[in-house]
């Protein structure tokens, strides 16, 4: 398993259907991997790891901001996911879904874990409490370009609470769906726009302060 997270393959994976064998059900290419994996087909692990170890580690990288950290984090996720396969339920979301949830909680225990090894204090305590009403519109990914760019976009991100990073790094860097990052993080849609409204305005706000064009 350690060798495909560290030298994933990119794979483009396609939205296939098929059908569950002897059941007559369509299911989507993920759930069929699952219960390919969960049947005990050998080769289904490692596709469903070469499928989702990009996003996985982008998102640990995103939210971390260092790439060591990242793959390890990525390998804890996965060995995590192939402990606790069996509690997937196809009939109660997509597996992406249910992915990005775990990722998410393992990241969040991973920050509260090493919040008393970092020398300032929480990133919570730092930052106001934002009362911009304004939301920003455009992509924060498309607000920058080119190597400097995304360090500053990077440097920017770590400046945000955890939970306006997550909603930020989910939405518009992973451009998940409002509906499954509500899912994924467990809040209402509601919640997952305002959370993204004040991520954007603070990103901004650093990102100017820094003289970064937006």
């Amino acid at each position: 398993m350690n060798a495909a997270i560290a030298n994933p393959v990119p794979v483009n994976p396609a939205w296939t259907w098929g059908l569950a064998a002897g059941s007559g059900r369509v299911v989507d290419a993920d759930t069929l991997l699952v219960e390919q994996c969960l049947a005990g087909k050998e080769t289904a692990w490692e596709d469903l790891v070469k499928v989702h170890t990009k996003r996985v580690y982008a998102i640990c990288y995103r939210f971390t901001g260092n790439d060591s950290e990242a793959q390890d984090l990525a390998q804890d996720v996965f060995l995590r996911v192939f402990k606790s396969l069996k509690s997937f339920r196809a009939g109660e979301g997509t597996f992406l879904v249910w992915l990005t949830r775990l990722t998410r909680n393992l990241l969040i225990d991973h920050y509260r874990r090493t919040k008393a090894n970092r020398v300032t204090d929480s990133i919570e305590d730092q930052l106001p409490v934002l009362e911009e009403k304004s939301a920003v519109t455009s992509r924060t990914d498309a607000l920058l370009a080119g190597r400097e760019a995304s360090e500053a976009l990077q440097a920017a991100l770590a400046k945000l609470s955890p939970e306006l990073r997550e909603t930020v790094i989910l939405r518009d860097l992973e451009e998940l769906e409002y509906r499954e990052v509500a899912q994924a993080l467990g809040v209402p849609e509601g919640t997952v726009k305002s959370r993204l409204n004040r991520g954007r305005a603070e990103l901004a706000r650093i990102l100017r302060r820094h003289r970064v064009t937006v």
